[in-house]
């Protein structure tokens, strides 16, 4: 059964296409651990099961090099940077990433996945045209990747029970934005049908 989140905001209805499609698990770092325990086993489910739909699948990391290589985000974070080569920069330890396998890692100092990123050429090498949006945070990475992707000509999918934020307000009030106009809303039950039914 669909979450309620999905059912509530839906307004149209597609699924995937596992032959053009990729998912994309934004920020699953020990930084955002807070935020990402909760949703851990439907990120895990995602991503078992886009794994044996055989969809390809990159993860991001948002860190930063430098004090100064931040741009607006130093305004707006209030110094809670997250720093390449700390702790809170690696992917949660429950997530096992194929290092050596298909998976790939997009490094990212923005919001986006797309901004600075080589993301969008090498989703379309491999012929994608649908991407599925996973991960934290709901309001800010995470939609703002969505949002670019519809702009950059992608077909927009996006999880209502594997992202997460600060508060029930803000991630109810993207999976409305979205819905409204950007992404399908999808969840770990309708990709399990949709995606590996017989």
């Amino acid at each position: 059964m669909a979450s309620s989140s999905t059912r509530k905001y839906e307004t149209r209805k597609r699924d995937p296409n596992p032959r053009i499609a990729a998912l994309l698990v934004i920020d699953m770092q020990n930084h955002f651990s807070s935020m990402a325990k909760p949703i851990l086993n439907n990120v895990l489910t995602t991503i078992d099961i886009c794994r044996r739909a055989s969809i390809p699948i990159f993860f991001t990391r948002h860190n930063h090099k430098s004090p100064t290589d931040h741009g607006m985000l130093g305004e707006w974070c209030n110094g809670d940077l997250i720093f390449d080569g700390t702790t809170d920069s690696e992917i949660i330890p429950e997530i096992h990433r194929l290092v050596n396998g298909p998976d790939e890692m997009v490094e990212k100092s923005t919001y986006s996945a797309f901004n600075n990123t080589r993301l969008q050429e090498k989703l379309e090498n491999i012929g994608v045209k649908e991407v599925i949006v996973i991960g934290v945070m709901t309001n800010l990475c995470c939609e703002t990747t969505a949002r670019e992707a519809f702009i950059n000509g992608f077909r927009v999918f996006f999880s209502t029970d594997a992202t997460a934020t600060v508060n029930e307000e803000l991630h109810e009030a993207t999976l409305m934005n979205l819905a409204y106009g950007f992404a399908y809303l999808v969840d770990c039950d309708s990709l399990r049908r949709s995606l590996l039914s017989d």
